[in-house]
């Protein structure tokens, strides 16, 4: 049975559609499900993050209010005086104001002389205390997270022991375990030594604070990160503190709406945390919902893992947004589908109806009458195939001619090219060849030179400068082809020094005051010193165009906070960026001069030469009054 040239491409239009369509569908399914789920992980995982800050500013909190209390002087009068009521009313006075749980004065030996929420107890040894321990050694105030034993708590409180003591409750997913009940407490604590006015030690200070049914710093993490956003009436973030694998301080909710205290933490999080130590990022179940979580080790004085630090995201909506966004795409698709199949109908028999009359023709053509005529009013392919047709037979030799000089033509056209890109592969060479014989002959007149000669120093820069030039060459290629820097140890205070030597005698710094404010002891970096003389020197050329006239530029040379780097700091006093320029000054090609005075390359090259250093350049900017740019170069680039 004879087939249609119309159903053979209808057919063929289908199938390809129905093709693309499946593997487009199952492609985008995957990404759009992918993607949402990477960027809730993305996201937990700085919710994580901040988590984080909160809890270590909680107990930088508690070491501020502890180290402050053992510098008052009455604590030292009062010791020497032994006037323990005291003691009593103003240590107790300072843990109320200060919202601590417990507050307790030990003497030199770590005997408790005070303890200002339960002072009936007082005479024991807290010298094995880890925290009380360290500060007898070192001298120096500790902060730490401690496990608490009941028996010690009992001695702080009666009403801590109560609130530390939790009944287990079993957990969906959670690994087996044979106890009932916690009574220990979990406690970030701070001990600072109180020194006499002669500088020996006469006491401890130590204060602390229960974590154990206290919900301040998980609420301030729910608060702060999430914002108390709610999701089909369920809070959308949650975090927690666990004593072990259990829920000490938490505002994950149970179905009875009740805070999750006494349940514990899903047995593959249990092994992956607490077990190996590493941090789980990753879907969980928490208590009777999957989230989207974050958890990692809470580690107490000795290194020991105590407990798990855990944020997470409802993965409810994360499922829904993935639902609905596969939904639309599908719809989308099938849409598409559907309008291809209809257009490709109406295409295939646009194309199958003048084909028919050609298929005509050719069959009058085999039989010999060249004067048929092809009558196609088309103004498209076909219509030009239909005109062709026509003058096929009495125009073949001449077409032919066209044809073969059209060939020789694209030929030469190659052949042009092919020479375009060896002229193009040799220019640094044939830049480079002068260069050398430049840098020869003034290697070979320094040779002759006396010492004192007061043109040696000329002679001497412009050996400089020329190799400079051969670095700048072999410096763009590098560029393109993302080359990494060749690096040794060199002095910033240097490089500085050669590139203003270079720019300061232009012109355009006959007003700019320059200011050196370099670091004498600043230490030696490994870099690429041609490479960053060229980013300083950008930097600087920058500074003197924006100032204008009459300036100061300020170049300060200093280790930065971190000690692991050195900062360039290049504050001018010129026209300023605005505001809405910042985030585009290192794109290439982005400039605001005028057309001729600079091709936008310069701080973009500057920024990929400072990255490929594994550094970093930051600019802050205010119009009219200037800019400030700090360059920030490793000691010591990675993988050196």
């Amino acid at each position: 049975m004879k087939i249609s040239l119309k159903s053979k491409l209808v057919v063929s239009f289908l199938a390809v559609i129905i093709i693309c369509g499946l593997v487009a569908t199952v492609v985008g399914m995957r990404l759009i499900g992918t993607g949402i789920i990477n960027q809730a992980q993305d996201k937990v995982k700085n919710d994580l993050n901040s988590a984080r800050e909160i809890y270590h500013e909680e107990l930088d909190n508690l070491k501020d209010v502890v180290r402050f209390t053992s510098a008052r002087f009455f604590l030292k009068d009062a010791i020497r005086n032994n006037d323990l009521e005291r003691l009593k009313k103003e240590l107790n006075k300072i843990r109320k104001e200060e919202f601590l749980d417990i507050l307790t004065l030990t003497d030199k030996n770590g005997r408790v002389i005070v303890r200002s929420r339960n002072p009936s107890i007082s005479g024991d040894n807290q010298a094995n205390d880890g925290c009380v321990s360290r500060v007898l050694l070192s001298g120096e105030v500790i902060a730490a997270t401690e496990i608490v034993p009941r028996e010690e708590l009992i001695k702080e409180g009666v009403d801590l022991a109560e609130q530390a003591y939790i009944k287990l409750i079993p957990t969906a997913k959670a690994k087996p375990r044979p106890e009932t009940e916690n009574t220990s407490g979990m406690m970030i604590k701070v001990g600072a030594p109180i020194f006499e006015y002669d500088g020996s030690l006469i006491g401890i200070l130590y204060g602390g604070n229960l974590f154990n049914r206290n919900y301040e710093i998980v609420d301030r993490i729910k608060q702060t990160v999430y914002q108390g956003v709610k999701y089909k009436g369920k809070d959308i973030g949650t975090a927690t503190i666990f004593q072990g694998d259990l829920r000490i301080s938490t505002n994950v909710k149970r179905k009875d709406g009740s805070r999750a205290i006494g349940t514990h933490v899903s047995e593959e999080v249990y092994e992956q945390v607490l077990v190996k130590g590493l941090p789980w990022i990753h879907r969980a179940f928490v208590v009777n919902n999957w989230y989207i979580t974050a958890y990692e080790p809470i580690r107490d004085i000795q290194n020991e893992i105590i407990g798990i630090l855990y944020v997470g995201i409802l993965e409810e909506k994360f499922m829904d947004m993935r639902k609905r966004a596969i939904a639309i795409f599908l719809g989308i698709t099938l849409g598409g589908m559907a309008v291809a199949l209809i257009v490709s109908s109406f295409l295939a028999n646009q194309i199958s109806r003048p084909i028919k009359h050609l298929v005509f023709a050719s069959q009058q053509l085999a039989k010999g009458n060249l004067e048929y005529d092809i009558k196609l009013k088309l103004k498209d392919e076909i219509g030009e195939l239909g005109e062709t047709f026509n003058l096929m037979a009495s125009s073949l030799r001449e077409r032919d001619e066209r044809l073969k000089e059209y060939t020789r033509q694209q030929i030469m056209k190659s052949e042009r090219l092919a020479t375009l890109g060896q002229l193009a592969a040799g220019v640094a060479h044939e830049i480079n060849n002068p260069l050398g014989a430049v840098l020869m002959y003034t290697h070979l007149s320094l040779e002759e030179m006396q010492a004192e000669d007061p043109c040696r120093k000329n002679i001497e820069k412009a050996v400089a400068e020329a190799t400079r030039c051969k670095d700048i060459v072999r410096g763009l290629l590098d560029f393109a082809r993302q080359t990494e820097p060749k690096v040794e140890l060199s002095d910033v205070n240097d490089i500085l020094e050669r590139t203003l030597a270079l720019v300061e005698n232009q012109a355009l710094f006959q007003n700019v005051n320059i200011t050196r404010v370099f670091s004498p002891s600043l230490p030696k970096a490994m870099m690429d010193g041609s490479q960053i003389q060229q980013v300083f020197t950008n930097i600087i050329l920058n500074g003197a165009e924006a100032i204008d006239g009459e300036g100061e530029l300020t170049i300060t040379t200093r280790m930065a906070p971190d000690s692991e780097s050195i900062e360039i700091e290049f504050i001018d006093t010129g026209c300023g960026i605005p505001q809405e320029n910042l985030q585009k000054i290192f794109d290439p090609f982005f400039t605001t001069k005028e057309v001729g005075r600079g091709t936008g390359l310069g701080l973009a090259v500057s920024y990929g030469i400072i990255a490929r250093h594994k550094g970093a350049i930051d600019v802050t900017s205010e119009p009219g009054k200037g800019t400030t740019f700090i360059v920030r170069l490793p000691l010591g680039m990675q993988g050196e």
